[in-house]
Parts: structure tokens; C-alpha cells; sequence
């Protein structure tokens, strides 16, 4: 019997990049996968559901429908965000601020809010079954940065949430953990704009030059960790957060993540 046999996870922002990865091991390991993207999933894992996770409403509908449809809710992977540009603490505008702010950090809080309900709803005596939160976070929550500013404030807010959620849940004895996952660079959409720029593989030497194991991570490097926090196998870990950034934030070579290159 596959390890997650019987369980049920969602999965934001799953239509691509460490989403789209993460969803394909969690499947593949057993469990039913409701991908739950902005935009539409063309091909790949699980049952997809048009979501935006900037609005309540849509995580009401989305748990609605997981319940209604697979009877629990047991994995909620909140991957979804994006990278709002490169602006500098007097570059950023209040307008690219607050829609960073809603998608990397607001999203991650209603995700963790509604998966502990429905990780409730499913438990012995509607009080809690145990469940597992992954938050994609980011070095950039660990390390200072000159920018993108907007950014690197809200994969901060999702490293301290998910401790924060983690502390809760313990204290209420739900049974439900919270870890985060803080990857380097990963060769996903987000990096679509460099790509665009310079070239997909020179693009990719050049990130992959500033991380002492020497490439950038592929999605499947960190799924395959989403897979671990989701399972029993990190059954005593809450409140902890993950580093899988190829050796990048022990200083050793120029962080070029925020760089862009030049020529």
C-alpha cells in the first residue's frame, strides 16, 4: 500500500513549477490531489480547481468542494506565490506591495486557516485528524537582501506564520503540523523574465554558478522534500523550517539569486 493511500491534499499554485512537483509525488505516493491554481492546468496531476488564493471566498468554495467530493482534507501544500519584480525598498510601489503582500503572504494565512478546518472536520469527533501544513517560504526569509523588497518581506511573514500555526495547533492538540520549505533557486516559471532576457540555460548557468553545489534546483529536488514533510516520515517535526538551497545561504559565494546579469 502506497504510504498515502487514502489521504487527500491540495496543493496551490500546482499547475507549474515545485506545485506541479510536489502534486506529481504526492499522487504517485497514494494520495487524491486537488490542484488548486489561478490558471488552468493543461496537463499533469490531480483533479484540477480554479482557485485564487487572495480571496476567502475561493478558499471557502475550494474547501466546500473537497469535502463535498473526497470527504476529508488531509495535506495542504500553499506553494502559490510570485516574485513582483526586482524593486528596491524606493523603487516598490504601495500597488506592487500590497498584490505580492495578498498572493506570498495573505494566501499562505487563509491557507492555513481553512486547512485546519477542514483537517477538523475530518477528525474523530470533528476535532482534529492529524494533517500536515507545508508553506513554500525562501531563503530570501533568511537572508538580508536589497531587494526585491516586497517579496522578501512576505516569504518572511510565511516563515514566522507557519511557526506560529505550528505553535497553535500543538497547543489545541490538534495533531495538525506546520513546517516551511526555503528553497534557493529553482528553475521555474518565476525566473521566466530572466530566461526571457538572457537565455533559459545561460540563465540557469549563471544562477546555478551561486550555489556552492554548483546548478539551480529542479522542482522534483523540492517536491520530493514536500513529500517528506506531508508523509509520516516527518511525523515529530512542526514548526521548523527547511532549507534545500544547494549550500547558498552559508556565505561561501556571491548570491546571485537578486542579481541580475549583466550584458
Amino acid at each position: 500500500m502506497s504510504e498515502l493511500s487514502g489521504q487527500v491534499a491540495i496543493v496551490t499554485g500546482g499547475a507549474s513549477g515545485i506545485g506541479a512537483a510536489s502534486a506529481a509525488l504526492l499522487e504517485a505516493a497514494g494520495a487524491t490531489v486537488i490542484v488548486a491554481d489561478i490558471q488552468h492546468a493543461n496537463a499533469g496531476s490531480g483533479r484540477f480547481v480554479q482557485h485564487d488564493v487572495t480571496s476567502e471566498d475561493s478558499w471557502k468554495a475550494l474547501l466546500a468542494d473537497v469535502l463535498k467530493s473526497d470527504g476529508r482534507l488531509d495535506i495542504m501544500v500553499n506553494n502559490a506565490g510570485v516574485s513582483g519584480g526586482p524593486g528596491n525598498i524606493e523603487d516598490t510601489t504601495v500597488e506592487n506591495w500590497r498584490r505580492v503582500e495578498a498572493i506570498n503572504s495573505e494566501g499562505v494565512f487563509l491557507g492555513c486557516k481553512y486547512a485546519i478546518e477542514g483537517m477538523k472536520e475530518t477528525g474523530p469527533g470533528k476535532t482534529a485528524a492529524k494533517g500536515s501544513i507545508v508553506n513554500v517560504s525562501s531563503i530570501a526569509a533568511l537572508i538580508g537582501s536589497a531587494g526585491p523588497t516586497a517579496y522578501t518581506a512576505s516569504k518572511g511573514a510565511v516563515r514566522l506564520l507557519s511557526k506560529s500555526v505550528a505553535a497553535y495547533c500543538a497547543e489545541k492538540k490538534y495533531g495538525i503540523r506546520c513546517n516551511s520549505v526555503h528553497p534557493g533557486g529553482v528553475d521555474t516559471p518565476i525566473f521566466n523574465p530572466l530566461w526571457q532576457k538572457i537565455g533559459h540555460e545561460q540563465g540557469k548557468a549563471f544562477l546555478g554558478a551561486g550555489h556552492p553545489i554548483g546548478r539551480m534546483a529542479e522542482p522534483q529536488d523540492l517536491g520530493e522534500l514536500v513529500l517528506w514533510l506531508a508523509s509520516d516520515r516527518s511525523a515529530f517535526v512542526t514548526g521548523a523550517e527547511f532549507v534545500s538551497d544547494g549550500g547558498m545561504t552559508m556565505g561561501l559565494t556571491k548570491r546571485r539569486l537578486f542579481v541580475a546579469p549583466q550584458g
